[in-house]
């Protein structure tokens, strides 16, 4: 069994110039942050990062959800739109739901859901907020 879920995607960017354009990304889940995922762009100064909710992309696979920086909802046909943003600005890309379900799937291999709680490490998550 693998330690981590990595599962290389492309997404479009519904709403920019080009929306039918594929960008390549990745989805990943690390059991030593449970309660989170990460969407990954490659970028030549090393990859851009958006962190958020596992459970936040499992709900939003069937219904809005999301009030803060990250916004998941299902968009048409087969697509989950993924909307990333702060105060200045927002950008929405849109993931096939069949990846998101296959990468929940082996998140959930690694953690299954309602047992995050039991893999935090709460030592060094201390030692890191003190440091």
């Amino acid at each position: 069994m693998s330690l981590f879920a990595v599962r290389p995607i492309v997404v479009q960017l519904p709403h920019s110039p080009v929306p039918d354009l594929g960008v390549e990304a990745e989805l990943r889940y690390s059991p030593q942050d449970p309660f989170a995922v990460c969407l990954a762009f490659p970028d030549t100064d090393g990859p851009l990062e958006w962190y958020f909710g596992r459970e936040l992309l499992e709900q939003g696979l069937h219904r809005p959800a999301g009030d803060g920086d990250v916004h998941v909802e299902p968009g048409s046909a087969d697509a989950v739109l993924v909307t990333l943003g702060n105060k200045t600005w927002r950008s929405t890309v849109s993931i096939h739901g069949n990846d998101i379900a296959a990468f929940l799937a082996e998140a959930h291999a690694l953690i299954p859901a309602g047992t995050e709680h039991l893999h935090l490490d709460l030592d060094t998550l201390i030692h890191d907020l003190l440091n």
